[in-house]
C-alpha cells in the first residue's frame, strides 16, 4: 500500500510542477514593471528562522528532483494531524433570496479566497473555488474542511468573477464552467485567460491584464496590481501566465484582494497610489520559511495591511485547506495577535456570514469553537 501511495505521489509532484519559482517568463515579461526589493520593515515583522532553515533556497522547483519528491511525499502523506480540523468548523449557510436582500457594500467569505462582495449593486466574486480538492486530479491532493456556504447554482447573477493567478486553489475549472452561464465577465491576469477560453469560457466575457491596467465596469473600478509570486498549471506550464493583486473602487469603497503574494514594497506602492483602502482580504497561510518569498507570514501580513493603508483587514487563504505545515487554526490566531498588538482593526467572520462595510465588526474566534 506505501508502495502504491509513494507513486501515486510522485505522479501528482510531476503533474503539478511542484514549482515555486519567482523568474517572470520571456512570454510575460513586457508586461511587468522591474522587481522591487523586499524594504527592511519585513525582516522585522517575520519570524526567526532556525539556523537550519536560513540556507533554505525559497524556489522548490530549483531543488533536486528526489528533494522535491521527500517534500511531496510528506506534504501529501506524511502532514502533522494539526493541519487538518478534527471536527467540522462553522459554517453560516447562505440563501439566493438572502443575498438580493444584502445591502449594498456585503462582502462574504465564502472559503479559502473565495470572497463575494455586494457592489453598486451587482455581485463580484474572487479567485472562485467551489471544488472538493486543490488539485488536478479528483482522487489525492488538498480536501476542502467545509463545503461552500451556498452552491453555485444558487448563486444570483455575477457581474465579474475576478482572478488572481492559476494555481488550482485559486483557478478551478468545475467552478469557473459552472459559473460561466451565469457571468458577465472574467477578469484575469495575462494568460490566465486564455486558459478560460480553451476550458469554453466565451472570448466576449474574458478580459486580462498586466499590473497597473484598469478596467470600468457596472461604475466599478478594478485595477490589476502586482503580487510576488509564481504560475504554473501541470509540469510545463511554470510561470507561462501572470499573477496579480486587485484594487477593486467604487465611489463609495475601495478593496484590495492579494490573491498570494510573498511580502514585498509592492504593498506600499499600491496604498500610495491607489489607497487608502476600507478592507484589505489579504493573503494569511500555507506559509513556510521554505517559501517565503510567495506566502505572507501571518505578521508580515498585518504588515502589509498598514502597508496599504487599510482601515479593516479581512485575512484570507486559510481555514478551507491545508497546503503548508502549520496548524490549521495558527493564521487567525497570529494575525489577530499581531493586529491587536499594533491597533489595527481585523475581522474574522465565520465562512458565509455576510459583512457590511458600512457597520464593520471585529467577527468571532470560530477556530477556537
Amino acid at each position: 500500500m506505501r508502495r502504491w501511495l509513494f507513486w501515486a505521489g510522485a505522479c501528482l509532484v510531476v503533474a503539478l510542477g511542484a514549482s515555486a519559482q519567482t523568474q517572470i517568463p520571456t512570454q510575460i515579461a513586457t508586461h511587468i514593471p522591474p522587481p522591487i526589493p523586499l524594504h527592511a520593515d519585513a525582516a522585522s515583522s517575520a519570524p526567526s528562522l532556525a539556523a537550519s532553515d536560513s540556507d533554505v533556497d525559497t524556489s522548490p522547483s530549483t531543488w533536486p528532483w528526489y528533494r522535491r519528491l521527500r517534500l511531496w511525499w510528506i506534504f501529501l502523506f506524511d502532514k502533522p494531524a494539526n493541519t487538518a480540523p478534527h471536527k467540522p468548523i462553522p459554517l453560516q449557510p447562505l440563501t439566493r433570496a438572502a443575498l438580493l436582500a444584502a445591502p449594498e457594500g456585503t462582502v462574504v467569505r465564502m472559503g479559502h479566497s473565495s470572497v463575494l462582495l455586494k457592489l453598486h449593486g451587482k455581485f463580484w466574486l474572487t479567485d472562485p473555488m467551489f471544488g472538493e480538492r486543490a488539485s488536478p486530479v479528483p482522487w489525492i491532493g488538498p480536501r476542502r474542511f467545509h463545503p461552500p456556504p451556498i452552491a453555485i447554482e444558487e448563486l444570483p447573477p455575477i457581474e465579474a468573477v475576478i482572478l488572481s493567478h492559476d494555481h488550482y486553489d485559486h483557478l478551478d475549472q468545475g467552478s469557473i464552467l459552472a459559473l460561466q452561464g451565469k457571468t458577465s465577465h472574467f477578469l484575469a491576469p495575462r494568460g490566465v485567460g486564455d486558459i478560460l477560453r480553451d476550458w469554453g469560457v466565451p472570448a466576449h466575457k474574458v478580459r486580462q491584464f498586466s499590473w497597473w491596467e484598469s478596467a470600468e465596469i457596472a461604475g466599478v473600478r478594478l485595477v490589476a496590481t502586482p503580487t510576488q509570486h509564481f504560475s504554473g498549471r501541470w509540469l510545463w506550464g511554470r510561470n507561462r501566465t501572470l499573477w496579480c493583486s486587485w484594487a477593486i473602487l467604487t465611489p463609495q469603497w475601495r478593496i484590495f484582494f492579494s490573491g498570494d503574494s510573498g511580502y514585498f514594497d509592492g504593498f506600499r506602492t499600491i496604498g500610495d497610489k491607489l489607497g487608502p483602502f476600507d478592507l484589505t482580504l489579504l493573503e494569511a497561510g500555507a506559509y513556510n520559511p521554505r517559501w517565503k518569498r510567495n506566502h505572507m507570514f501571518p505578521e508580515q501580513t498585518v504588515q502589509a495591511h498598514r502597508d496599504l493603508r487599510g482601515r479593516w483587514l479581512l485575512p484570507i487563504h486559510h481555514g478551507t485547506f491545508s497546503l503548508a505545515f502549520h496548524p490549521w487554526n495558527e493564521p487567525p490566531e497570529r494575525v489577530t495577535q499581531e493586529a491587536r498588538r499594533l491597533g489595527v482593526s481585523v475581522t474574522t467572520p465565520r465562512m458565509g456570514e455576510p459583512l457590511d462595510l458600512s457597520q464593520m465588526h471585529p467577527g468571532s474566534a470560530w477556530w477556537r469553537e
